[in-house]
């Protein structure tokens, strides 16, 4: 964090200032370990091992938060008969169709009781239909979007949580074996760092005192990225740190508006708001989806106003009831549409034009060369950036031009480049870790052709729709009826200055939403679904109240509450604690003095406190919901997480993931040692059937036949000196000056076994490519001693590429395409490698040496591709 968020480690450092206990749990030992209390070295990818360990402790201990857990969680919940654990079935749970690589979720839920369908598998439930498998494929992680999976709250309850089936109980069988010895033996932690580790948390969790957890690529990069954020919220939620200041689990963000980008999504499967985007399998009309996709408890029930005011907000007096709002404009998915399948179909010549904006793909996404084999089968690509990144530029100067997989003449791709304005030159938000909206201003204009992305889209968008509608009097009616949803969208926002720049907070002003009258609206409670409202994401609802710029303000903390939410604004509803109906106890008391935060007021019969309640604000807390209530009216007065289907946070998940209502620990798809705590080898539903390809290989793991080959694991990581690939830091030469080359951090240990120099020449290699990098001999890259053997690291940070004043090999030359099956996240972040002293060959006889590699590794097509084992 203080590598690579220094602004927000500040405040880090100010409460261990104060007296807060500071743990940093990393491989490497960094700048983060050098300030904190404690440095838990662990093997990359055991984080789950490690979690679990300390959920063990918990509940072997009975350190749980005991009235939290009965009353907040779905502790009680007793699950069907048909359900059994990794336990039962040599790491596995019970539903796998290898065939498939996925789960049938039936099996995983409450007793006596039908739960909606897991992400991506609902078209399944449908005996008319037989969805292709791409469909189900297509993972849809957060497909349940803002609100959890839809659950009955009337499933039966053990409020001694002594019965065998109950949640809790299962929780306590499923982590039993994840012992402070198995956590050594996985990854590496001494004994007495765990134990250390354990007191401090249990220690700082309860009444008076609350523990937070902080994370960011380090656990998402990996297949099973999202089930370590769950094992994370399985803690926070047994120790009462969910809901309450000081608590939580926050995602730190990579760059300045990373929280944002998915709040307004870039993301294939979402609309605005975590609203799920539609599927063509399951979703043949707005009642249907709203059928299946909203539930009947909490504020998910009102994803019909969200949706049809985001319809009015697209296409306005066009979205009409008659027309269900224009719903079909929506488009469907098919499947997966994420960054490694679009690659493929690039390859399979069905994607022939791309947009690359703010990104590098050709070095900055998971095996780089992949990236660039895809663009080179495109027609057309558009390429913004501030400066010619080597996305802009591979056709003439990638690696495989120097190896000859690729000639310049014989590339057929026609490459645009359009110089980008940067964040100074052009108004816009941030949103951060925190859902912390704040306002930047321009400062000058861009120069030359730069222009910003908001101008770029606007501008594009209008010339489209000019074509289009001079085109509608000779076009068929297939065109016309093609060409509808772009004419129809609301696209009148009004310009600015000498370049037509669109208006910024016009844009805002939008996405706030107004009523029937053109009024800004100040809640998403106003969000109405007969039409008389126009929202382009629900979630940030009120950014724009009383037509003033929320995320604009700036008051000195002086001048306001410790909580400051007169800085910017948070969504929803400027709350800054998410769920804070749980800082208080069921009968609305604060569980201490110490931590009070939110609580209610009798005599004024509401809630009040230090914040604005993430709970329906006169909701007594002895309120009980009458039969057949719909949405917040169905919440009770103890339902503190007003999205979930139950208003319980979820210690099990009876569905909504596709790897596992638990999280359990699978090594990495490439690991230097077998799966201690299971025969299960691998996630066995991670995806990766899809990306089979040539240069997409695997290496073999554990005691398989030629995992000798590559016997140190390899992680990735950024430095303070460059910003991810490097496209905004590697051309400023000062930044060049201060990290000129690519090095990599090896111990002295694995030194002298390969015979490595500080200051020379390293080659490293994995299944798919070859790269070279300079030396780094630092005892900070401690080896690992687990189950009588040696486990060597090497790290790599991943700002390189061949453009630039600072070239280097990209690292992503050396990572693969396997992806977590929920978020579609590469595994970046735990490899296998070897590692040579001196520099990699040039030319053709850099394959060579990989093909080498492939050779002795008896590496195939099948290799490491295997459900089970």
């Amino acid at each position: 964090m203080a590598e690579c968020h220094p602004v927000g480690f500040q405040w880090v450092m100010e409460a261990k200032a104060r007296g807060a206990k500071v743990i940093h749990v990393d491989p490497r030992f960094t700048r983060t370990s050098a300030l904190a209390d404690i440095h838990v070295p662990l093997r990359a990818g055991t984080d789950i091992a490690f979690l679990g360990g300390l959920i063990n402790h918990v509940l072997a201990n009975g350190h749980e938060f005991r009235d939290y857990v009965l009353s907040y969680t779905n502790a009680a919940t007793i699950l069907t008969e048909e359900f059994a654990d990794t336990e039962d079935l040599a790491g596995v749970f019970s539903g796998l169709d290898a065939d498939e690589r996925t789960y049938d979720f039936h099996t995983w839920s409450y007793e006596g009781t039908e739960v909606q369908a897991a992400a991506g598998q609902r078209e399944k439930m449908r005996p008319d239909r037989s969805a292709p498998a791409g469909v189900a494929a297509s993972g849809r992680g957060e497909a349940h979007g803002s609100g959890g999976a839809r659950v009955p709250s009337d499933a039966p309850r053990d409020e001694t949580l002594t019965h065998p089936r109950c949640v809790f109980q299962v929780l306590k069988r499923h982590y039993a074996r994840y012992t402070p010895e198995m956590v050594e033996e996985v990854c590496g932690v001494p004994p007495d760092v765990f134990a250390q580790v354990c007191d401090l948390l249990v220690a700082n969790s309860g009444r008076e005192r609350t523990t937070s957890w902080v994370y960011s690529v380090g656990w998402t990069q990996h297949t099973v990225g999202v089930q370590y954020i769950r094992a994370a919220a399985i803690l926070q939620l047994l120790l009462g740190n969910i809901g309450r200041p000081g608590g939580g689990i926050l995602a730190l963000r990579g760059h300045a508006s990373i929280q944002g980008s998915t709040d307004i999504p870039t993301l294939f499967n979402l609309l605005p708001g975590y609203i799920p985007m539609p599927h063509a399998a399951s979703n043949e009309g707005l009642r249907e989806y709203l059928d299946t996709e909203s539930t009947q408890k909490g504020y998910w029930a009102y994803a019909d106003a969200y949706l049809i005011s985001l319809l009015k907000a697209w296409w306005g007096g066009a979205a009409k009831a008659d027309n269900d709002w224009c719903y079909d404009y929506l488009p469907r998915l098919t499947g997966s549409h994420s960054t490694f399948e679009t690659v493929m179909a690039q390859l399979e010549g069905t994607c022939t034009g791309y947009f690359v904006l703010g990104q590098n793909p050709a070095v900055g996404t998971s095996n780089a060369k992949m990236q660039r084999l895809g663009m080179a089968n495109l027609d057309w690509l558009v390429v913004r950036d501030f400066q010619l990144i080597e996305s802009a530029t591979w056709w003439s100067d990638g690696p495989e031009i120097e190896t000859g997989e690729m000639r310049t003449e014989d590339i057929g791709t026609e490459v645009f480049f359009l110089p980008a304005a940067a964040h100074t030159e052009k108004d816009g938000s941030f949103t951060n870790t925190q859902r912390m909206l704040q306002w930047h201003h321009q400062a000058v204009e861009p120069d030359g052709d730069a222009r910003s992305d908001l101008w770029f889209t606007y501008h594009l968008g209008r010339r489209i729709r000019q074509k289009l509608a001079a085109a509608q009097e000779t076009a068929t009616p297939e065109d016309r009826d093609r060409d509808r949803p772009l004419l129809d969208l609301t696209w009148d926002y009004p310009t600015k200055g000498p370049l037509d720049e669109p208006e910024a907070e016009a844009v805002l002003a939008e996405i706030n939403g107004w009523d029937a009258d053109g009024n800004p609206l100040s809640s998403y409670e106003q969000l109405q679904p007969d039409g008389s409202t126009a929202c382009g994401c629900w979630i940030y609802c009120g950014v724009y109240a009383d037509g003033v710029n929320q995320a604009a303000r700036r008051r000195p903390q002086a001048e306001q509450s410790w909580v400051a939410p007169e800085w910017g604004w948070a969504w929803p509803a400027n709350r800054r604690i998410l769920y804070n109906r749980a800082s208080a106890d069921p009968d609305g008391k604060p569980w201490s003095e110490r931590k009070a935060y939110l609580w209610w007021d009798a005599e004024q019969e509401k809630w009040t406190g230090h914040d604005i309640p993430d709970f329906p604000p006169t909701k007594a807390p002895g309120y009980t919901a009458p039969e057949g209530a719909r949405g917040k009216d169905a919440l009770a007065g103890d339902d503190p997480f007003i999205m979930q289907a139950d208003g319980k946070g979820w210690l099990y998940v009876p569905t909504g993931l596709l790897d596992g209502p638990l999280p359990t620990h699978y090594e990495p798809q490439e690991s230097p040692v077998t799966n201690a705590l299971y025969s299960q080898q691998r996630n066995p539903v991670r995806q990766i059937s899809a990306f089979v390809h040539p240069a997409d290989r695997f290496a073999p793991s554990g005691h398989e036949p030629g995992a000798d080959v590559f016997p140190f694991a390899l992680g990735t990581y950024r430095i303070a000196e460059h910003h991810t690939a490097g496209g905004m830091s590697r051309w400023s030469p000062y930044l060049a000056e201060l990290a000129p080359e690519l090095f990599c951090e090896v111990s002295p240990e694995l030194a002298r076994l390969r015979g490595l120099e500080h200051g020379g020449w390293a080659t490293i290699a994995t299944a798919r490519g070859v790269i070279e990098t300079r030396v780094l001999v630092t005892e900070r890259m401690a080896p690992f001693r687990m189950a009588g053997r040696t486990t060597y690291q090497v790290g790599l940070p991943y700002h390189w590429g061949h453009g630039g004043p600072a070239p280097g090999d990209a690292v992503n030359e050396l990572t693969h395409m396997a992806l977590d099956p929920n978020s579609h996240i590469m595994e970046t972040k735990a490899l296998t490698c070897d590692i040579r002293p001196g520099r990699r060959p040039r030319g053709a006889a850099r394959l060579d040496l990989l093909r080498d590699y492939q050779r002795r590794a008896g590496i195939t097509a099948e290799t490491g591709t295997e459900v089970s084992g």
